[in-house]
């Protein structure tokens, strides 16, 4: 009786129930990160590699294809992951930005955002054409996603792929993003990685914040506010590109 009507109490209030499970989620990966990989891996990075094995059972478990959401319990995740609520998060980080700090990175900061973004997109569209997909649209998908796995589900969406492409593009930046945060400390003597300047240019070319923060975390934390501010303006640069300039090149090439 006691957990029937937690249960309906939960599946009633889908949305705070959401909120609450991934705040619980978040928790347990930021102290996996802390605690078992000392700080190599990024929280956020864990709570991600999480959600998308729990998306994955439960839609194995109940064989729909919305994840956790297809459980009446977790419907409110379906709302609280949706497209809504991503935008939001992402102008809400835009908003917190101020334009002047990119002026302290200097040209070669704005080039290495631009650069990176287009290295970032080119390659992941490479692969993605290796791999047999010779569409547009998922090719620009799957490419955005090399960029970060925020900058492919924006893509996605506004050229309207399928849910799995803009799945794989997620899977993809979340690739890169473990990537970056497990070989930046090995290879930042080799690049000199180690003051303000260099961080930024860093973080510019990288992009993803998550993995950037980790890995100069796990080199110096000193270098993560300076890494992240560009990492945080590539994100924004890759949304504006990918879905319109970007999309109009591989387009032209593909037709």
């Amino acid at each position: 009786m006691i957990l029937d009507t937690l249960s309906n109490a939960l599946t009633n209030n889908a949305i705070i129930t959401a909120f609450f499970f991934v705040g619980l989620v978040t928790a347990i990966s930021y102290w996996i990160s802390t605690n078992l990989t000392n700080g190599y891996l990024h929280g956020s990075a864990i709570a991600i590699a999480l959600g998308l094995l729990m998306a994955y059972f439960g839609g194995h478990l109940t064989g729909g294809d919305k994840g956790l959401a297809d459980i009446p319990i977790f419907t409110g995740i379906g709302i609280l992951g949706g497209a809504m609520f991503r935008d939001f998060a992402i102008v809400a980080t835009a908003f917190g930005v101020d334009l002047k700090h990119l002026k302290n990175a200097g040209l070669i900061g704005a080039i290495s955002v631009v650069f990176g973004v287009a290295l970032s997109f080119f390659i992941g569209a490479i692969v993605a054409v290796m791999f047999g997909y010779n569409d547009a649209i998922s090719i620009t998908t799957i490419g955005a996603g090399a960029a970060t796995y925020i900058v492919g589900p924006v893509t996605g969406t506004a050229l309207s792929a399928s849910t799995e492409i803009i799945a794989l593009s997620v899977a993809v930046g979340l690739i890169k993003s473990i990537l970056v945060m497990i070989v930046t400390p090995f290879v930042a003597p080799y690049i000199k990685l180690n003051n303000a300047e260099s961080a930024m240019i860093f973080g510019g070319l990288m992009g993803t914040t998550s993995g950037v923060a980790g890995g100069l975390a796990a080199t110096d934390p000193k270098l993560v506010p300076y890494g992240a501010m560009t990492a945080t303006f590539y994100t924004g640069v890759g949304c504006l590109l990918a879905p319109s300039v970007l999309f109009l090149i591989v387009r032209a090439l593909v037709s």
